[in-house]
């Protein structure tokens, strides 16, 4: 019996590895075609010689595995070093069928195990312990904040527009967007400390057909993107169906909740559920109106709302009873095509909006133009209008702003003191393909505008990526900081963060580069476009500030589970079409999009402490594939139905799932994230990371990976180990006066507590669901408060709900709210 089992056990051993060096062999040998790595061919032949050899000479089959498994752990250092992440993927498969080899029934020659096993034994033993030794290696930069740097404190902070310190009056606690809060109760001394001191839920919480997959035909991603705001007593917010509220700041308590009804046609037609925030604005007191301290919020069907800070109800003299439509103006709005997930941009008695616009759908889309109404009642003001001469003007009731212009969906920063609102660009859709933009659509795209806030007229326009093929827009308006001149003058600069990984650095009266902040233009590649469009030979790039812009992709950088979907992804890199970053899309050919356009650095934007002059930036990484096909290769066999703008867009049908249609354009488009068929990041870790740069010396002072896997596996899957590797993050992080960090963003369902004077997590917090937004923090009762919102993002699949929580030191214990 036991001379059976020994056989059975020789029996699948010799199959397990047969079949590994089958798909190791051809894909191996396909990879080479290609011109890749030889490894895999002949680790497949090895394997095939050491099953086949497992019959008839057990001694020589191990012989050979063992001798595999050296040269593999070789091959690995050469490629990747001492890389934790690039040993593992290379060797664990091999160690794993090794440790297989060394079971007692397994290939044995009648001898003692010791004298069987020694070859694989020592092969596994070298190989675990390159490995374990790797573990040992850093993917941080190391580095401290100056004592003198940490202390600086009373800096004239021209940004901060007379917001008391107590509060968060906007979107990033100021209109200047730096997300800095001036309280300084929690520090990294008595941070452990910090514990919840109430936890209130909406209500709000996603609905059956709100999948996690956004697409016209595959529900909507239901995200809780939100950063409440803080005016005297009082929390302000909006959930993802639009609802308004109100929350008592010391006891998360709802004073009042406000439901506008968004109509069922657009929220079963908007791809995105989301509010990202609300506006608070205080109306001037020698204007006449029952309606004084108002919050506006975005309506899901693409209108906009004031009610009373008070009381929640609707501000009777705004629009119409406390409404406005942002469907006037643009002519022909499909359902689902247009709508706003950002906090209005309340100054000056205007409120200024632009919107999201439905991405690769046509180019005959409604007009990214930027409007200006006035806030008390709700009366359009100006129109910035790329495709009309004048640029900026007031459109009556039945005129029609230019169809098809760059977008702004982000959330706008401004200058009181200068009056200038600052616009973060998008491009004229479609995305991938630029061949009937029109010289003020190239002019305008992805670009930083400077408005004037009262007239809306043009100041200044900076652009950060010319002739945008790969939807490099801007998702955040800039952050302001006050940097020191060559003369030891005070320069008001704004610094823009991009999904490039890039910061500029500009004056913010005159968009020029701030002295000792240069931008150059750089080649970039060129070949391989379609014929019908054209590329930019240049792309500008900040030379003296540091970047966050990952390198160019290697075929050693390929990533997966396993060495066997590691392969497919190196098979898949020779297969596409790439030249690094700004590879031009190509026709009927894979193109490798990296950094894509879910950053590095998204809607969130940066943080900067305008005190001690750093800038904070969480970034992710991971790339996409893009395929350009001309479009009758779906349209003449009906796949995807035809149409002229006129009506509804028509759903989308079988394989069209996954195409972005571009109506009106010669061609369609597959654009998804590189994933490997076990829905594995074909490019390995560090997918996460959070870093602190010194704005004066204009270094990187630390850099660390940030998330785990905990709760991202394969498959989508929310199990996983906790591995270190940084992960995919939505949502930004905040910085405090007390020296403290926060931030939840990663897919790892946690807040977190950093130093900053090293970047050390000194603090977490397991959350409910996913934290996919930013937090905030402000005064009340003599207590500094850090908010979070946790209700999960179906983009990044995490975890869904609709908690906002909020911490204190020593916290309340038990305090639950709702």
């Amino acid at each position: 019996m036991r001379e059976s089992n020994k056989g059975l056990f020789s029996i699948i051993t010799s199959a397990l590895l047969a079949l590994t060096g089958l798909f190791l062999f051809f894909g191996g040998a396909e990879l080479l075609v290609l011109g890749g790595s030889w490894f895999y061919i002949l680790a497949g032949g090895v394997m095939l010689a050491s099953a086949f050899s497992g019959f008839k000479n057990p001694k020589l089959a191990t012989r050979l595995y063992a001798a595999l498994l050296l040269l593999a752990t070789i091959w690995s250092l050469v490629e990747v070093g001492f890389n934790i992440w690039g040993l593992e993927v290379r060797l664990f498969t091999l160690i794993g069928l090794g440790a297989w080899l060394l079971l007692p029934w397994v290939w044995r020659t009648g001898a003692d195990w010791l004298t069987d096993k020694r070859e694989v034994l020592g092969a596994v033993g070298i190989s675990t312990l390159v490995v374990v030794a790797s573990c040992f290696a850093s993917y941080s930069i190391n580095g401290t904040v100056p004592a003198d740097r940490m202390a600086a404190q009373g800096q004239t902070d021209l940004t901060s527009n007379g917001v008391a310190d107590a509060d968060w009056s906007a979107y990033g606690r100021t209109v200047g967007g730096d997300r800095y809060s001036p309280v300084g109760q929690i520090t990294p001394a008595n941070i452990s400390h910090l514990k919840r001191a109430w936890m209130t839920r909406t209500g709000d919480v996603q609905q059956d057909g709100e999948a996690t997959v956004a697409g016209p035909d595959q529900g909507h991603e239901f995200n809780l993107e939100l950063t409440p705001i803080k005016v005297g007593d009082t929390l302000y917010m909006c959930t993802p169906h639009s609802w308004v509220m109100a929350v008592d700041a010391l006891t998360g308590k709802v004073k009042w909740k406000f439901d506008p009804k968004p109509a069922t046609a657009d929220l079963d037609k908007n791809v995105y559920l989301a509010c990202r925030g609300v506006s608070y604005y205080h109306i001037p007191d020698e204007i006449q109106t029952s309606c004084r301290n108002r919050i506006y919020s975005p309506v899901a069907d693409v209108r906009m709302v004031a009610v009373n800070a008070e009381t929640g109800q609707p501000c009777d003299d705004f629009g119409d009873h406390g409404f406005i439509s942002l469907r006037d103006y643009l002519g022909h709005v499909p359902h689902g095509f247009h709508f706003v997930t950002s906090p209005p941009m309340v100054a000056k008695n205007r409120v200024i909006t632009g919107g999201w616009i439905f991405d690769n759908q046509a180019n005959f889309e409604p007009s990214g133009a930027i409007r200006a109404f006035n806030a008390t009642t709700g009366a359009i003001e100006w129109a910035w209008d790329v495709g009309h001469d004048p640029e900026t003007w007031k459109p009556g009731p039945n005129d029609v702003l230019t169809r098809d212009t760059p977008n702004a969906w982000g959330v706008y920063t401004a200058d009181l003191d200068l009056g200038l609102v600052y616009i973060p660009t998008g491009n004229s859709p479609p995305d991938n393909w630029g061949g009937s933009r029109r010289p003020f659509d190239d002019a305008s795209s992805s670009a930083t505008v400077a408005l004037d806030i009262e007239s809306g007229q043009r100041r200044w326009i900076y652009q950060t990526v010319h002739h945008d093929l790969w939807d490099m827009d801007i998702p955040s308006g800039p952050s302001m900081v006050d940097l020191p001149g060559p003369n030891g003058e005070s320069i008001p600069a704004l610094v823009q963060s991009t999904k490039r990984g890039e910061f500029f650095v500009l004056d913010r009266r005159t968009g020029e580069p701030v002295p000792g902040y240069p931008i150059a233009e750089k080649p970039v590649p060129t070949a391989g476009h379609v014929p019908d469009d054209r590329v930019s030979p240049t792309q500008p790039y900040p030379t003296a500030m540091p970047s966050l812009t990952p390198p160019n992709l290697k075929e050693s950088d390929m990533w997966g589970a396993t060495l066997l979907d590691q392969m497919i992804c190196r098979i898949q890199y020779r297969q596409s079409a790439y030249e690094g970053q700004f590879t031009p899309p190509h026709l009927g050919k894979t193109t490798i999009v990296y950094p894509a356009f879910y950053g590095v650095v998204d809607w969130q934007g940066i943080t900067i402490d305008p005190q001690r002059k750093l800038l904070l930036a969480n970034a992710s990484y991971l790339p996409f594939r893009i395929r350009l096909e001309k479009r009758q290769t779906l349209e003449a066999p009906g796949t995807l139905p035809k149409w002229d703008g006129k009506g509804e867009e028509p759903a989308a049908k079988g394989d069209a799932l996954s195409v972005s249609p571009d109506y009106g354009t010669p061609y369609i488009a597959y654009t998804n994230p590189w994933l490997n068929p076990l829905q594995i990041p074909c490019k390995g870790p560090v997918w996460g990371t959070l870093t602190a740069i010194d704005l004066v010396t204009k270094k990187i002072v630390w850099q660390h990976p940030v998330g785990t896997t905990r709760d991202t596996g394969p498959f989508r899957t929310h199990n996983n180990l906790p591995l270190p590797t940084g992960m995919y993050n939505i949502g930004g992080n905040i910085v405090t006066k007390g020296g403290v960090v926060f931030m939840g963003a990663t897919a790892d369902d946690y807040l977190r507590g950093f130093d900053l004077s090293t970047g050390q997590v000194i603090w977490q917090d397991r959350l409910p669901a996913g934290g996919q937004a930013t937090p905030m923090s402000y005064e009340a009762g003599g207590k500094q408060y850090i908010v979070m919102a946790a209700g999960g993002h179906g983009g990044l699949g995490t975890r869904s709900g609709d908690y906002i929580i909020a911490y204190t030191i020593d916290g309340a214990q038990g305090s639950k709210a709702q």
